[in-house]
């Protein structure tokens, strides 16, 4: 995916611009559409967000997710994208990684939440709460945090997983023998 550098250039000032300004729900979104990064429905985007500079395109965000302060999504690794899918309901923690591999789809299932300081590079199930470097599934989400009317109600609604459990992963190759 060979680019402008014209293009390149544009899209970081915005970025830049976009990570700084205020307008959680309206002037972040708008300029992180601008540069290509698919936006559907209401978003907020915290203060220093950082969303893919190089491939915006291969971001795709949808309706009511919270992005908090200095998160950041990062869809490539050197010149080959991978793709990130962050569903409807999200909620994603203050300093909060998501990493998806070359080639790779990574996707954050619909009514999720990722704690502060998390680092995601794996699927993440519909209705699950994540947590830890890497990201494991710590409960199941009752209530989703955008219907909560308050925290207290969100903790409640947490059921926690007797062990937690791995995220799918998203390769699809054999998985490799020890001896």
């Amino acid at each position: 995916m060979e680019k402008i550098l014209l293009r390149r250039i544009f899209n970081r000032i915005l970025h830049s611009i976009a990570r700084n300004l205020p307008g959680a729900k309206t002037v972040r979104p708008f300029l992180h559409r601008l540069r290509g990064v698919k936006i559907y429905g209401n978003v907020f985007i915290g203060d220093e967000v950082y969303i893919e500079n190089e491939f915006p395109e291969c971001v795709e965000i949808h309706d009511k997710t919270d992005i908090a302060v200095r998160a950041t999504i990062i869809s490539h690794f050197k010149e080959s994208p991978g793709r990130i899918i962050i569903e409807n309901d999200v909620y994603i923690g203050p300093n909060s990684i998501i990493t998806a591999s070359e080639g790779q789809t990574l996707k954050v299932g619909k009514c999720s939440v990722i704690a502060a300081g998390s680092a995601v590079n794996m699927n993440i199930p519909p209705n699950t709460f994540v947590s830890g470097v890497p990201a494991k599934p710590i409960a199941k989400i009752l209530v989703p945090i955008s219907k909560a009317q308050n925290l207290e109600e969100f903790k409640l609604g947490l059921r926690r997983l007797s062990k937690p459990q791995r995220c799918k992963s998203r390769r699809t190759s054999e998985p490799r023998r020890r001896g």
